[in-house]
């Protein structure tokens, strides 16, 4: 089975914060998360795709860049995008469907916004998406913590589905590149 891994928005600025926002949930912690998942994609050949947004810091200069803590792999792909579904106007889902990817492993910012949008195109473009439960994260909104955002976004993403495609959360210790999606059919 062909699969990416995909990192969404796991940006300087994004993840560090600036003076109108702060820096995301547990940012110390995501930062190491995501290089782990990343060091288990290469052991499994897994390609490392990254995503951009370019309402992060105007779309230019250290804070646009991926986080410079996240060892980023010399031949990933980097696709630059303007709305929160990381699909949109990207050339992405073009890209694997070239590379014929049926699984999606999903991490990175911001939970409630470009995180959920990104998993449920993912189902609709006929992927199945596992969404690591530790390696997504967000800042506290007028009404939830972020804690609350991600606890509830891992419980409703947990076994969504889109008639033949899901996404299951599970945790980066896990086998994530062993997708379990076919024992829920």
């Amino acid at each position: 089975m062909n699969q990416i891994l995909l990192i969404i928005d796991a940006q300087q600025e994004l993840m560090d914060g600036n003076q109108k926002e702060s820096a995301v949930f547990h940012k110390d912690q995501l930062i190491q998360t995501i290089n782990t998942v990343i060091e288990k994609a290469e052991q499994f050949g897994v390609e490392a795709v990254f995503v951009r947004d370019l309402d992060v810091a105007g779309g230019k200069g250290a804070g646009f860049q991926v986080h410079n803590e996240i060892r980023v792999p010399a031949d990933a792909k980097v696709f630059d995008k303007k709305a929160t579904n990381a699909f949109h106007g990207t050339g992405l889902l073009q890209y694997l469907k070239e590379q014929q990817v049926e699984h999606v492993v999903i991490m990175g910012c911001k939970t409630q916004h470009c995180i959920d949008t990104s998993v449920r195109a993912a189902t609709v473009s006929h992927l199945d998406v596992t969404l690591v439960g530790d390696g997504h994260s967000t800042t506290d909104s007028d009404v939830l913590s972020a804690e609350q955002i991600i606890r509830h976004h891992n419980s409703t993403l947990h076994g969504h589905y889109n008639v033949e495609h899901f996404s299951m959360v599970r945790a980066s210790e896990e086998d994530l590149f062993r997708p379990t999606h076919d024992s829920y059919r």
